[in-house]
């Protein structure tokens, strides 16, 4: 039988040991590593048993035990009474026959990733990995594998930084509303129950930050578990989704925090935690921003995370795709704007990746090929960029569509150059950045030189350029239905 207490006196232990202690003053110690400000570019993954049911989103779970919600009715409508076939039912259905993590890997790579992020436990806690705390994890129950664990090797062999994302602290609340009916989730609920603890929310399921508050049992349950993920699949990013920010869990973080730092110290690897809203210490972790950007450039380093379908982290039957070229715009105005782009596929149940997410990772990945020496390892320029289109700023903002012009540049800064980045190629190979004008060239002097030389990367032949008092003229003969790149050696 499981004992929590052995772990939580290993995971003091290390705390008492490490250079890390589990407040904020010491956490404020940590700093980014190099190799994640380099990368840039990561895959999310969210595959679990909600790719069974494949409707809605990756909250069915949540959603088809609260009466009114098309979940609800469609569960009923396909499946019967939860009482009958409930979430758990599922299960047996998540097989995942045609799971191939090297064929996985290799798509990740040729999309231009350099790091993969798997979801370990998503809120309907369900783990993906081999696990000595609960049974219901896929080592034991639906593909009877440890997917986790033979991706997690696959992306080694491969080069990629390997990461995982914890959600279990939603899982408090995650499927509460199946006990105000007769389903099959019921008393008793114990600790190791699939199901516990379903903890329904007291003025209703449309306010996700009321009370209760998590008990203690279930926040050391928590930690425990994230410590497991820890010590067994060292991995080198750790994400974070935003129920944790709950003030009750500022003393696990920190724990959490000063355990993890103190391991990655042990492996002598540079470590990344991902959060939400304020969860962490100012300092102490990157932010991250789910479904948008900054409308700035940041002095602090950060993250956006989104998704290649526009309506599910999840797979379903209806997802809508993004236009791989509205991604790599992103991708570009994160970068400029001092920030890695983590972007998130939902295979299917059987373990195979759709076509339209690999048709957007590859069209991704071929403009990287050419491009990347602008993206990988670029740092800031002294402004991010310039056009006449704003970006919306804030979560949930990706579904604005931007509809960037060829006036609309970003730049950033790599090896003594300038990249100046045109997020939409001119119809006629003309352009002008504004930025660069005549009379920023006794400026330009103070910063990096004068303008030595410009190409355009993909493009054998040089652009013609000039300067005048408005702007640096360029015309190339290049054409593309991607962004172009400017690369702008100074003396």
């Amino acid at each position: 039988m499981y004992d929590m207490q052995q772990d939580l006196d290993r995971i003091e232990a290390v705390i008492v040991k490490g250079p890390y202690k589990d407040n904020w003053e010491s956490l404020s110690a940590y700093t980014v590593p190099e190799w994640y400000k380099q990368a840039k570019f990561g895959i999310f993954i969210h595959w679990g048993v909600y790719s069974v049911p494949a409707f809605a989103n990756e909250w069915y779970p949540r959603n088809m035990y609260i009466r009114g919600t098309k979940e609800y009715e469609h569960h009923i409508g396909k499946y019967g009474p939860q009482k009958d076939f409930g979430y758990k039912d599922f299960i047996p259905m998540f097989r995942a026959e045609r799971f191939d993590p090297d064929e996985w890997a290799a798509l990740f790579k040729e999309a231009g990733a350099r790091y993969v992020v798997e979801v370990a436990e998503h809120h309907d806690g369900f783990q993906m990995y081999k696990s000595r705390i609960s049974h219901w994890n896929a080592a034991e129950k639906g593909p009877c594998r440890n997917v986790m664990g033979d991706l997690e090797y696959a992306c080694k062999r491969e080069g990629l930084i390997f990461g995982t994302s914890s959600h279990r602290a939603e899982h408090w609340f995650f499927m509460g509303e199946g006990r105000r009916f007769d389903s099959d989730i019921h008393e008793p609920l114990e600790r190791g129950d699939f199901y516990w603890p379903s903890m329904p929310l007291e003025s209703g399921h449309h306010d996700l930050f009321a009370k209760p508050v998590p008990t203690e049992e279930y926040l050391n349950d928590w930690l425990v578990r994230t410590c497991e993920i820890i010590d067994t699949y060292q991995p080198q990013i750790l994400y974070f989704d935003w129920w944790i920010q709950e003030s009750i869990f500022k003393p696990y973080l920190q724990k959490l925090a000063a355990y993890y730092y103190n391991r990655a110290a042990e492996w002598g690897r540079g470590v990344v935690i991902n959060y939400k809203h304020d969860a962490f210490l100012f300092g102490t972790a990157v932010p991250d921003i789910e479904r948008g950007q900054f409308a700035a450039i940041q002095p602090f380093y950060w993250q956006t995370d989104t998704a290649v379908a526009k309506n599910s982290w999840g797979y379903t039957e209806g997802n809508e795709y993004k236009d791989p070229r509205d991604i790599v715009q992103d991708l570009v105005d994160i970068v400029s704007k001092n920030g890695n782009l983590l972007l998130n596929v939902g295979p299917k149940p059987d373990g195979t990746i759709t076509d339209e997410d690999a048709e957007v990772l590859r069209g991704i990945g071929k403009w990287l090929a050419v491009n990347g020496e602008a993206i990988y390892g670029a740092g800031i320029y002294r402004k991010p960029g310039e056009g006449p289109t704003a970006t919306p700023e804030g979560q949930f903002s990706d579904g604005v569509k931007k509809n960037y012009t060829s006036e609309d540049f970003r730049f950033t800064t790599a090896k003594g150059c300038l990249y100046a980045i045109a997020l939409k190629a001119s119809e006629d190979g003309k352009y002008c950045i504004h930025t660069l004008d005549e009379r920023d060239a006794s400026r330009m002097a103070n910063f990096h030189g004068i303008i030595e030389d410009v190409g355009v990367l993909g493009c054998d032949e040089k652009p013609l350029w000039h300067r005048e008092e408005d702007g640096l003229y360029l015309e190339t003969s290049f054409r593309s239905d991607y962004p172009v790149t400017f690369k702008i050696r100074l003396k």
